[in-house]
């Protein structure tokens, strides 16, 4: 009963104007110091603000027809993700502020996974027009969606709350999942995209279940930073449980043994172009959610997960070179290729020092060129014979001397041979390993290497050993090579571009060195856990 002279409801309402008067205070007193502002620091998501720029702009020139978005939306793209890699590179070791109450982070880690994926969206952007032009398919709707993919990929990269994480994560998968369908009248596209969604659907559960756990576990609070603090006191049973749990969403995203199923089929069904982006943009993103959250938050658990991914990383490398031994489509060779590859990236991971970190970063820059670089070449080979066989491939130099030295040194420099790109990476990777007494990592990493390195040089065999007689029937009926068709200049640019990164990026690659360096010393939890790593006794 509410005093005489008092409204009945005043009791009730006096939390929440309490709580009203305090968010007025606190608003108050931000607007009045600039606290507020340097809270939610909006500058430092300026990158992705030009790629969602980019994003809504497509999608109005598609609304005025197929014929102005033909025109205009190649443009608008490129506009966008080169604002976002120049706005990258004048983020580089600017000062660390936290983002959006702290819910982002533009670190070194964040800005250097943040390039790779704008700049593979660049490069499969290319390689796209003639393929979706052929396709008959919409161009302004296929770039929004895959603009859309790119911006949670690059949010994933930066995020560290919980919910920031959550949010990027699935605007990435459900836009992956409408690229894997966007061939309407392909069955093998439609069946790529329901398994890829039913699959991820289940992951996302699976996220949710671990995340639930961390929050209840760090006493209501989603900011991954003060989750890492209350693990260090944690019950052991219940942590352990949401470690495996964020662990398998991990594994999912960057297609590691045995969360891989999905890869082959999605890989194989999908548009070629998207294959390009998920093998690369949605990998990298994996990769950098992966240091995120087992680095950040599970430092009391680091003998744990890194024994789980060495695990994981042995299997990966094992299982996806030798079953890529029997594949007879160049779309699944290199489905289990990337798992393979995955796996050589997590040695870099499991290491936790600082030349570990920094492979990680140098073998995903170096992935991006030369895995689309054979891409490339697989969307050209398939546009002119429609096929995806690699028995098809048989004789191919006569015809297309392009796609032959392309496809050749891109698959050299996947298998690690020397001059090429690839092989300084994997060096570096197996530096890191061997110097952290990861010897088992390493070894069962040089072996599959040189198994990856027959499967890749019976492709350049197939390509260039057979005698004219020999050709395959694809390459006897190969059709006039003609370059003037709308979209084939920009995918002629892109397998240009890549090829010479792969071949002389090797030769040149003291810069890069340089730069994921700079990545990892311009990383607070990862010079944290460097630390860590260097005051605990090795073995």
């Amino acid at each position: 009963m509410a005093p005489p002279g008092l409204h009945p409801l005043t009791p009730l309402m006096q939390p929440f104007a309490s709580a009203s008067s305090a968010v007025t205070d606190t608003i108050a007193s931000g607007l009045s110091t600039g606290g507020l502002n340097l809270q939610l620091n909006a500058g430092a998501i300026a990158p992705e603000a030009a790629v969602l720029l980019a994003l809504v702009a497509c999608l109005l020139v598609d609304l005025a027809g197929e014929k102005a978005a033909t025109r205009w939306v190649p443009p608008l793209c490129y506009g966008g993700l080169g604002a976002a890699l120049v706005l990258l590179a004048l983020q580089w070791n600017g000062p660390l502020e936290p983002s959006f109450l702290g819910a982002f982070l533009a670190d070194n880690l964040a800005i250097a996974f943040r390039a790779v994926v704008a700049a593979s969206t660049l490069v499969t952007l290319l390689l796209s027009w003639r393929y979706v032009e052929r396709s008959g398919t919409p161009v302004g709707e296929y770039a929004a969606i895959l603009l859309a993919a790119t911006l949670g990929a690059m949010f994933l990269c930066g995020s560290t709350d919980l919910i920031s994480i959550f949010i990027s994560l699935e605007t990435l998968s459900v836009s992956s999942y409408l690229l894997s369908g966007y061939m309407k009248r392909d069955a093998r596209s439609s069946e790529a995209a329901l398994k890829y969604l039913l699959v991820g659907s289940a992951a996302a559960a699976v996220f949710l279940y671990g995340a639930s756990l961390l929050y209840g576990l760090s006493g209501g609070s989603t900011s991954l930073e003060a989750i890492g603090l209350a693990l260090q006191t944690a019950a052991s049973p219940i942590t352990a449980l949401s470690l495996v749990f964020v662990l398998a969403t991990v594994a999912f995203k960057i297609a590691a043994v045995p969360f891989h199923q999905w890869t082959p089929d999605v890989y194989e069904g999908s548009p070629t172009p998207v294959v390009a982006f998920l093998s690369v943009g949605s990998k990298a993103a994996g990769f950098a959610l992966a240091l995120r959250l087992l680095v950040g938050c599970f430092e009391s658990f680091d003998a744990q997960w890194k024994f789980l991914f060495t695990v994981l990383a042995v299997l990966s490398m094992v299982l996806g070179n030798i079953v890529a031994l029997a594949q007879t489509s160049m779309k699944r060779m290199l489905a289990y290729s990337s798992i393979g590859q995955a796996g050589f990236v997590m040695i870099g991971l499991v290491c936790g020092t600082e030349d570990g970190f920094a492979s990680m970063v140098l073998y995903m820059a170096a992935y991006l060129f030369m895995n689309l670089g054979a891409f490339a070449c697989i969307i050209l080979f398939s546009l002119r014979t429609g096929s995806d066989r690699i028995a098809d491939y048989a004789g191919l130099y006569q015809k297309d001397p392009l796609i032959t030295l392309g496809l050749s040194l891109c698959l050299l420099s996947l298998g690690g041979i020397p001059p090429m790109l690839g092989f300084f990476g994997k060096i570096y990777l197996f530096f890191a390993g061997w110097a952290d007494q990861q010897y088992l990592l390493v070894v069962v990493g040089l072996i599959t290497s040189v198994v990856s390195i027959y499967y890749y040089i019976s492709v350049i065999k197939m390509m260039v050993v057979k005698e004219p007689q020999e050709a395959s029937d694809a390459v006897k009926a190969y059709p006039e090579i003609s370059w003037n068709l709308a979209g084939m200049q920009p995918l002629r640019a892109a397998l240009v571009g890549c090829v010479f990164v792969t071949a002389v990026g090797g030769i040149l690659s003291s810069p890069l060195f340089e730069w994921a360096s700079a990545t990892v010393a311009g990383t607070p939890i990862l010079q944290q856990a460097i630390a860590v790593a260097g005051s605990a006794p090795l073995g």
